[in-house]
């Protein structure tokens, strides 16, 4: 294949993706292509998918058929979670080449070298099961931040969720090599380090079959703070089940992990949890934000929390609200529910009208506004340090800005000042 060839990748879903698709691009830029931005022609589209939601489905599709008429004679490889979930589906849709299940992912590069156009698309799955090794991968898209994946799959079985069936078992890199990494990222300037995975708290799964290493998440924490010179690290996010006392008490006295948790609840009615097969209760959940506020009173805390699913009725919806407003915690991301294949959340009763669902979306959306409101002013005039971008932003005048977070994910905006890009400065909020 020749080196002049260029490629374009567009990222759906979550951190992790962006984390993998940036690994991709560096692979293939690497081996001579050319990288463009996905609205530019290029020769090769990747569409790294994910399945999370049906939104997400319908934009693989929309992505395609605008490929079809800006540049029907180029090649679109589809993979990512869709991919493994449903090729043959994938491979029906017209204009698509290539379909990569979670196996053959990073395998990328040998695909596109026996790739030809006019053919049937090429499906290159796996049984999902026999899925055992972990890729590593990292996103660069500035000097300031990068998400660092150091954990893949998940062994729960919640009613709501297809990740098992499209990422397999939980399996994770190896502290050692997780160190090595962020001391290479140290050395390029990079001065944050989001961890991800799927189930990240699960960490300590790896190599063939799934085999344990002598380590665990807490272990992970405590060799970054105290083996790499990255200044700050975050949690992207941990089930709260998984997150312990003695996490929660090392990052509160932690040199460079943040004050900032991101704990999914997806229903503050244990009657939803027990349907959607979650591993803990409300008592739990409250306990473990009582913990962090006790240790931590400025912790930003950010929570996953589903409407809809099956089996939520009025009653139970408001039982959630009454539970999340009661919460010490700062946002909320806020998830509508749609139904999945496979998933043992379509034999559930009642189902809740989409008018419904759209509707306590809203409502949850109003209570996470007020939750950040509340939670920002409780900082007015006290110095934090922030970590500002090394990209200049634009505000509505054209002016050039500053963006960066406080080390408790509180967003500040400030006019350009080069000396400032990509440092930290303590910063009084107003």
């Amino acid at each position: 294949m020749s080196n002049q060839r260029s490629v374009a990748f567009h990222t759906l879903g979550c951190k992790l993706n962006f984390s993998e698709t940036s690994t991709l691009s560096r692979q293939l830029e690497q081996e001579g292509f050319e990288k463009k931005a996905f609205s530019d022609k290029a020769d090769i589209y990747v569409i790294n998918t994910c399945s999370v939601t049906e939104n997400a489905d319908k934009e693989c599709r929309q992505l395609v058929r605008r490929i079809q008429r800006q540049a029907p004679e180029s090649f679109v490889v589809i993979t990512g979670c869709y991919a493994q979930l449903k090729p043959q589906e994938i491979a029906n849709i017209p204009g698509v080449d290539l379909v990569l299940g979670a196996a053959e992912k990073f395998n990328l590069v040998q695909h596109l070298s026996t790739l030809s156009k006019g053919q049937e698309a090429k499906i290159c799955s796996c049984d999902i099961e026999t899925v055992s090794g972990f890729n590593s991968s990292f996103s660069v898209n500035d000097r300031t931040r990068t998400f660092l994946k150091v954990q893949d799959g998940c062994d729960y079985s919640c009613s709501f969720c297809t990740i098992p069936m499209a990422r397999g078992k939980s399996r994770s890199d190896s502290i050692a090599n997780v160190v090595k990494q962020a001391q290479g990222l140290a050395a390029n300037g990079v001065k944050e380090i989001v961890l991800t995975g799927i189930n990240l708290g699960d960490f300590g799964k790896g190599g063939e079959g799934g085999k344990k290493y002598e380590e665990n998440f807490f272990d992970l924490v405590k060799a970054l703070d105290q083996e790499t010179t990255i200044p700050r690290y975050r949690i992207s996010s941990i089930e709260p089940n998984l997150l312990t006392n003695e996490i929660i008490e090392w990052v509160a006295n932690s040199k460079s992990f943040m004050p900032h948790f991101h704990i999914p609840l997806q229903s503050g009615s244990d009657t939803v949890l027990k349907l959607m097969q979650r591993r803990y209760n409300s008592d739990l959940y409250a306990e473990r934000i009582q913990t962090i506020k006790s240790v931590m009173p400025h912790a930003c805390i950010g929570v996953d929390v589903i409407v809809g699913s099956p089996g939520e009725t009025e009653a139970y919806f408001k039982e959630s609200f009454d539970f999340i407003h009661s919460l010490d915690i700062s946002y909320l991301h806020v998830f509508t529910y749609s139904e999945r294949a496979m998933t043992k959340a379509l034999d559930i009763k009642p189902v809740v009208p989409i008018a419904v669902r759209n509707e306590r979306n809203k409502i949850l959306r109003n209570l996470s506004y007020q939750k950040q409101q509340y939670f920002n002013a409780q900082h007015i005039g006290a110095t934090r340090p922030v970590l500002f971008e090394s990209i200049k932003q634009k505000d509505p005048n054209d002016q050039a800005m500053l963006e960066g977070y406080t080390d408790n994910y509180i967003r500040i905006t400030t006019p350009f000042r080069e000396e400032w890009s990509n440092q930290i400065v303590d910063w009084e909020i107003r």
